[in-house]
């Protein structure tokens, strides 16, 4: 296989009395600027080094992304960019944290994130989550990943409720412990089903070269199946068909685990109240702990994983925010309205399995 490589490339700031502009020399010539931020003088290197692409040793869609010279060419560019971003600012890669810097040099970040990241760093609470790895890949994706999380969180107890009391009617206090039990499992699962299949940018260090085929695949798929895939950076089909599979299984976890948890603080007090009125016990019976976790865990697997995968990387990513972006406030507002409608109408559908599968039953 070729390998290509590319040498070191010094960018350099220079400022002049008799010629106030700034130059950033790159392999495709000089880029000159004519800006008044421009103070001090600045210089700064970003090597690429020897490597073979779709080697997978830079994330993305290196593997088997079939990029070839064209995604190499959308590398220089993206590197380009990041330079010209760094000299508006007066920042250097030092500046960056350490898995952000590495992708810089291996091209797989533009410009245009590079300049997101120090948007974000102006807000000291937004500052402060960049400081962790998982927020910081979604959020140099969407700026507004903590308003959706914010939001999913919020409205799941109103939404599960109303969908509930919807499904129920006249049954809802009868089937209270139910209730009781899908609200408290809905609240645990609301982040997971805004974290995983959320938008990233892809700042995973290189992977072993011993390792296996489908490490090497699970490791260029991408967060969201149907995100949109930066320049510099291409997903296969099979690829983003791994991205479901692969959050499927970890929210089949976290589905099953979240279940146990509700249900078994459902059968708690269940108890409890069995103790203290004893013509409740007549009314109220245990749930049942391992199948209902079990459906539970499915449910999250066959249906909230692709609806959330489609939310997020299509009608989000997609739709809303090409046709929104120049107003935050109208975006924000447009993500609430589809969240809380995902959010009510999962609600109806989760009854509705459970009682498809026999996990709960209708009470007379």
């Amino acid at each position: 296989m070729a390998t290509t490589s590319f040498s070191t490339q010094l960018f350099s700031h220079q400022n002049h009395i008799s010629l106030p502009t700034g130059a950033v020399t790159t392999r495709h010539g000089t880029l000159i600027f004519f800006s008044s931020k421009f103070k001090h003088s600045t210089a700064f290197a970003i090597s690429s080094g020897g490597r073979s692409p779709g080697s997978g040793g830079s994330g993305g869609g290196d593997n088997g992304g079939g990029g070839g010279n064209g995604e190499e060419e959308e590398r220089d560019r993206n590197r380009e960019e990041v330079m010209v971003a760094l000299a508006e600012a007066g920042r250097s890669l030092e500046s960056f944290p350490t898995d952000l810097a590495a992708a810089v040099r291996a091209g797989r970040v533009p410009g245009s994130i590079v300049r997101r990241f120090f948007q974000l760093e102006e807000s000291a609470v937004l500052r402060w989550l960049l400081m962790f790895g998982g927020f910081r890949e979604r959020l140099l994706a969407d700026e507004l990943f903590v308003a959706k999380l914010l939001i999913e969180c919020v409205v799941v107890v109103f939404t599960k409720v109303a969908a509930e009391l919807e499904r129920r009617k006249e049954r809802f206090t009868k089937e209270l412990d139910f209730v009781v039990a899908n609200v408290v499992t809905g609240i645990i699962t609301g982040f997971v089903l805004v974290w995983f299949p959320a938008p990233t940018i892809s700042l995973k260090p290189p992977l072993a070269v011993s390792a296996g085929p489908i490490a090497k695949l699970f490791y260029g798929c991408p967060d969201n199946a149907f995100q949109v895939a930066l320049p510099g950076t291409s997903y296969t089909l099979l690829q983003r068909i791994g991205a479901i599979v692969r959050n499927g299984a970890k929210l089949f976890v976290v589905g099953t685990s979240a279940s146990l948890v509700g249900i078994s603080m459902t059968n708690a007090l269940i108890s409890v109240q069995k103790a203290v009125n004893k013509s409740f016990a007549a009314e109220a019976e245990n749930l049942p702990l391992v199948s209902i976790s079990v459906a539970y865990g499915v449910y999250m697997v066959v249906i909230s994983n692709l609806r959330y995968q489609v939310l997020a990387g299509i009608i989000e990513q997609r739709i809303l925010e090409p046709l929104l972006h120049r107003n935050k406030l109208l975006l924000t507002s447009a993500y609430f309205t589809v969240r809380t409608a995902n959010t009510y109408w999962g609600s109806l559908l989760w009854v509705d399995f459970a009682r498809g599968v026999g996990v709960q039953k209708i009470k007379d």
